[in-house]
């Protein structure tokens, strides 16, 4: 396992659409065990293969934080199929160090995902993991979650990030 290094707001790879990924192999391995290990470093709860710029369709959840093995979660070509209810929370990004705004998501989504060996199944999530099933498929999609916000808003938190940014 390996860490990677986390692309940031600006880096015109995170706004490119992913593409799917096909046949499993070994690097894809490698690839998700860094992720993994990236996000736990980073101290996230998810992390898109975009993020540290890979363009596939594939991403890592953890809500567990490393705590507990079974809450580790591959998202291979996610699609959400359906979504229900609504949450309103605090919301952060490892491509937006330091920045977390209050953001509406669903309270409920269930995502149709491909299991390395091709089959399909579904997973279900409420609140937390929910929330990050929304985020992580976003980054698949070339989408950070600012981009809910209004122009104002958005430049409002792009200042703030940059000068955050020039002080370290």
């Amino acid at each position: 396992m390996a860490i990677r290094t986390v692309i940031t707001w600006g880096d015109p790879r995170l706004k490119l659409n992913s593409a799917d990924v096909g046949d499993w192999s070994p690097e894809l391995d490698q690839l998700v065990a860094d992720l993994f290990e990236t996000s736990l470093e980073e101290e996230g709860v998810g992390l898109a293969a975009p993020q540290v710029g890979v363009n596939l369709n594939l991403a890592v959840i953890d809500t567990s934080c490393g705590e507990d093995p079974s809450q580790k979660l591959i998202l291979i070509n996610p699609e959400i199929v359906h979504t229900e209810g609504s949450q309103i929370g605090p919301e952060g990004c490892l491509s937006i160090p330091g920045i977390h705004e209050v953001l509406e998501r669903p309270k409920k989504v269930r995502i149709k995902n491909r299991r390395p060996d091709g089959t399909w199944h579904e997973i279900s999530g409420e609140d937390l993991l929910a929330r990050a099933f929304c985020h992580e498929i976003d980054h698949l999609r070339g989408r950070l979650f600012v981009e809910y916000f209004g122009p104002v808003k958005r430049q409002v938190i792009q200042r703030r990030y940059q000068k955050q940014h020039k002080a370290s």
